[in-house]
């Protein structure tokens, strides 16, 4: 079919991948940092000018770079919203990221609406700071004057397709990026315009949601351009998963996500009810302690970074000689417990080393993941392969315990812009359609990553024995913790 293009705007950068539309082979890259204003104070931008994502996304298109494309996919970060006037002007800059700002105005929305079950039945998930409703919410109550003036919403990806395509009277997204907005339900699969006029005060335009394999248009040089995403369907989307497979991200907190066929709805709020890049569902549970967990420790022992606190945990053995970390430092919103601490138990003289307290903070960070994919697994989420990613899935600290505590295989992709090729399988899909030669209701059909894979074998029991002592140690501590 030719070649096509995926870009991912990220918070920090523009990533472009150019790649074979029939193979997925990667043939030329590019990349650009973004100029970055204004903090949510933690150092992380929270305003932005969005022209400041078509300057970088210029930059790393540079040099030729999309000579000979098709087609191009675009992923952005998620939760920016980007509020335009009639006219299409930016009313306010794009509040992005986990806006800390919007905290009040998350608590603010769950009551209004009538408690945490209400917002879960209406869009399947929980207002909170980082979502576009409840940035809505603040804006009506801090900017009264630039909440009145919006006339129109937009994500990230929406924004940056409209632009593409010339700025045209029809303004689209896609099923994946309007799940995270909290206005849009994936179990209904349509908005629900009272709760944008819930959070803002009144009625806006909202972009025309498209199907997965659609085109949002052509731009005046004939260059087709496919739906978008969020980043996180991207790259779902980009490693290929599909029923069956889970992906759990190891950052400062953890996320497990999952394909399914339908959208959960969870009246604890414990799962938030996203739709994928494919027309299928991504339940995702989140944890507010993952490698935040191993920092903590690698600090507490005094060694010199997490391939180091890996190698000491390594000289323990699984059970960590009866010590269980219960890893509740920020709290935890998975199991619920916003005002919990940390938790160390089996404190005995023969248990009190390093090795065993190194090895006690990976089992408990761990754990605390297989608490969370047990909550799909509850709601029938089938998981039998587990894509594990992040730069603490190559410790092989987390790789030696991970498959028996997760009780499946375990596939360690090597890393790579997995967003941005998500993006590019979506163009391929969209061409492919356009032409004729594929099916709207199937994707190209690409390699999955290259990558390691890491069996449970005969490690399972004791693995299933260590997560049992975990819970045991949880239920005990917590005992309605997960209590429905």
């Amino acid at each position: 079919m030719g070649i096509v293009a995926g870009l991912d705007s990220s918070p920090e950068f523009t990533r472009i991948v150019v790649c074979d539309a029939d193979t997925g082979a990667v043939l030329r890259q590019g990349y650009a940092p973004h100029p970055v204003e204004g903090s949510d104070g933690a150092g992380r931008p929270s305003d932005v000018d969005p022209q400041a994502w078509l300057l970088s996304l210029g930059e790393a298109a540079g040099g030729g770079l999309l000579e000979g494309v098709q087609a191009i996919g675009v992923s952005a970060q998620q939760n920016a919203i980007v509020p335009l006037d009639a006219q299409g002007n930016t009313v306010r800059p794009a509040m992005v990221g986990g806006d800390k700002r919007a905290q009040v105005a998350a608590a603010d929305l769950i009551d209004a609406l009538g408690g945490r079950e209400a917002w879960a039945q209406a869009v399947g998930c929980v207002p909170q700071a980082a979502q576009p409703v409840t940035k809505l919410r603040w804006m009506a109550k801090n900017e009264l004057d630039a909440a009145q003036r919006t006339a129109v919403l937009l994500q990230a990806h929406d924004w940056l397709v409209w632009q593409l395509l010339g700025r045209p009277v029809r303004r689209t997204t896609d099923r994946g990026g309007a799940s995270g907005t909290g206005y849009w339900s994936a179990a209904i699969g349509g908005y629900r315009p009272e709760l944008v006029e819930l959070a803002l005060g009144h009625q806006v335009m909202l972009p025309e949601v498209i199907g997965p394999s659609d085109a949002a248009g052509t731009t005046p040089e004939g260059l087709l351009i496919s739906a978008g995403t969020g980043e996180t369907m991207a790259a779902a989307f980009g490693l290929g998963i599909g029923l069956g497979d889970a992906v759990v991200s190891l950052g400062a907190s953890g996320s497990v996500m999952a394909v399914h066929r339908e959208a959960l709805v969870d009246q604890s709020g414990m799962i938030t009810s996203l739709a994928d890049a494919t027309g299928m569902h991504l339940p995702v549970v989140t944890t507010l302690n993952a490698v935040r967990t191993l920092r903590g420790a690698t600090d507490l022992l005094g060694v010199a970074d997490l391939e180091a606190l890996s190698d000491l945990a390594m000289k323990s053995t699984p059970g960590s000689h009866g010590l269980v970390l219960l890893p509740y430092l920020e709290g935890e919103r998975t199991p619920n417990l916003p005002h919990a601490a940390g938790t160390l138990t089996g404190l005995r003289r023969e248990s009190m080393k390093p090795e065993h307290f190194a090895r006690a903070a990976f089992e408990g960070m761990l754990c605390g993941l297989a608490d969370a994919l047990d909550v799909l697994r509850g709601r029938g989420v089938d998981v039998r392969r587990i894509f594990l990613l992040g730069a603490a899935a190559e410790l092989p600290a987390v790789q030696a315990a991970a498959p028996a505590l997760f009780g499946a295989q375990v596939v360690v992709p090597q890393p790579a812009d997995y967003a941005a090729i998500g993006a590019a399988r979506q163009a391929a899909w969209a061409l492919g359609v356009s032409q004729g030669t594929l099916d709207p209701r199937h994707p190209p059909a690409w390699p999955g990553p290259a990558a390691q894979v890491l069996d449970p074998g005969e490690e399972l029991a004791v693995g299933q024995a260590v997560r049992q002592q975990y819970v045991s140690v949880r239920e005990q501590t917590h005992p309605t913790a997960f209590r429905s």
